[in-house]
Order: C-alpha cells, then structure tokens, then sequence
C-alpha cells in the first residue's frame, strides 16, 4: 500500500468508526451527524463540494489560486467517502473500479456502460 492508499485507508477506518452504529456522536462528530442525518445532509454537501471545484477551477483558468481546486477536491472526496461508508463501500471499491478501466479508452469504457443493463443494487 502506497502513501496515498495509507490516508485513504486510514480516513476509511476514522468515518467508520463515526457512524452511529459504531459508536459515532453527532454532538461531537461532522461524519457521524452527517450519516445520522442520512442521505439527503451528505448528498447536499456533495453537490455543494462539487460546485466549489467547478468555481476553482474556473478561477484557476483565469489567474486564481490553483491551491483551491486541491482543496476543494479534497472536500469533495471527503463528502464522497462518507456517502461511501453509508452504503457500506469505501475508497478501496472506487480504488478497484479505477483499476479495472486502467487501460481501457475512457470511450470504450463509457459505451461498455451504457450496453450493461441498471442494476440498482450494484449502482449500474
């Protein structure tokens, strides 16, 4: 495991152990009133995150500082990963989907999608 596998790992463990079930206080815990509060307080922030990237990054094209698209990113994989941990996934899943379409053209990828038929509980 690499550096940066080892952060997410151990971010993975921290927001685990903030869910409600395993102890987590939302009087004392963002992860675990986030997960308290359940999808709708944590796909809010995720939007929100997302914006901001988009809003740096646009600013980044004109001058501003590219330290807040870093930044902002980072919200979003944080958000991201407590979405993750509600459903019961984590960072190594996404790490494993990414590993999976290493190689592949991102087109390619894309129409292998669209031909596999929803499957709701696996998210496609």
């Amino acid at each position: 495991m690499d550096f940066h596998e080892d952060v997410l790992a151990r971010l993975t463990a921290v927001i685990a152990s903030r869910k409600p079930g395993a102890g987590g206080d939302p009087e004392k815990s963002y992860v675990a009133r986030l997960l308290t509060r359940g999808p709708d307080a944590f796909l809010k922030k995720i939007g929100e995150e997302a914006t901001e990237v988009v809003m740096a990054a646009k600013d980044a094209e004109h001058g501003g500082a590219r330290e807040r698209v870093v930044a902002e990113t980072a919200d979003l994989w944080f958000h991201s990963m407590v979405a993750l941990a509600y459903y019961g996934l984590s960072a190594s899943d996404v790490l494993a989907e990414l590993a999976r379409r290493e190689g592949l053209s991102g087109l390619v990828e894309k129409a292998q999608r669209q031909d596999r038929p929803h499957d709701p509980v696996a998210g496609r």
